[in-house]
């Protein structure tokens, strides 16, 4: 299952539809993790055409290679890709140490980069909530603590986003990702309160039913009913998740901190989603 699949093939990406003017991150330094694929570079591609100088980083080398060209010619002045395991603080360090580097500041920081797979909770091993929590929890948090420490010792401000999910309802099949996002969102809503003196404003976008290349951990099954799981009936795409975190980190959002903005067309306040099968007992009658 391919990104074109999922109209996240880089021709795409580069003409969708945009709300914000050309110029408005004009000489400003923005990471983006997880940015080789999906929404992570959904995210990367709509910053580079409002003009900013982009970190991206990730695991897969070849994918943040392949998405360089693409946003030296969308507007970005400068890429600087840098392939990493957020699970590993010591390489966050090396991140941020050649960041600034290169361009001698960040003002944004967009922390995407994650992942889980559909398991019933009573089957996650071990090393599988492990390795979620580490990904999604520990990770997220050594980008956000690396990039707020260089801000703070500099005096400069900041601006961070997380990419959480929509786990206000639950999320049956991602126990080990609800917990983890969940954690997320509440430290960033601590330190937006602690950070503030420092002119550091933390926020995190939620997305619900996103169609992205993400799809493809999921049974056709679920994928099939992953519409009914919201009002709108209906997926979203990944320039709704893009346009949210623009809209949080530009001028648009200077007086928004600590909050968590869910883009999934009123799934936290709608029906049930599920990313395993759903048990007999949900779909058949009680006897009495």
């Amino acid at each position: 299952m391919s990104e074109t699949q999922f109209g996240l093939d880089e021709a795409t990406l580069a003409e969708a539809p945009r709300v914000f003017e050309s110029g408005l991150f004009d000489d400003q330094v923005v990471m983006v993790s997880g940015a080789g694929s999906g929404i992570g570079k959904a995210i990367a591609f709509l910053y580079a055409r409002l003009g900013a100088r982009l970190v991206i980083c990730g695991r897969d080398r070849a994918k943040l290679d392949a998405c360089e060209p693409w946003l030296r010619k969308l507007g970005s002045p400068d890429v600087l890709v840098h392939p990493i395991n957020i699970r590993e603080s010591a390489d966050v360090d090396k991140l941020l140490d050649a960041t600034y580097a290169r361009f001698g500041r960040l003002d944004v920081q967009v922390n995407n980069a994650g992942g889980q797979f559909p398991k019933a909770a009573l089957d996650i091993s071990p090393n599988g909530w492990k390795a979620v929590i580490d990904n999604n929890l520990n990770g997220t948090w050594y980008m956000m603590h690396a990039a707020a420490k260089r801000w703070r010792d500099a005096g400069a401000p900041g601006s961070i986003v997380n990419i959480v999910l929509t786990f206000q309802r639950g999320f049956p099949g991602v126990a080990h990702s609800c917990a983890a996002r969940a954690a997320v969102t509440h430290l960033s809503k601590t330190v937006a309160v602690e950070w503030a003196p420092h002119r550091i404003r933390v926020n995190c976008v939620a997305p619900g039913v996103i169609e992205s290349s993400g799809f493809k951990h999921y049974s056709p099954e679920a994928r099939e009913q992953f519409p009914r799981g919201n009002p709108m009936l209906r997926h979203g795409d990944v320039q709704d998740i893009a346009h949210a975190v623009i809209y949080l980190t530009a001028p648009s959002g200077k007086f928004i901190t600590g909050e968590l903005l869910n883009v999934d067309g009123g799934g936290v306040l709608w029906g049930e989603l599920w990313t395993i099968p759903k048990p007999a007992y949900f779909t058949q009658e009680q006897a009495a």
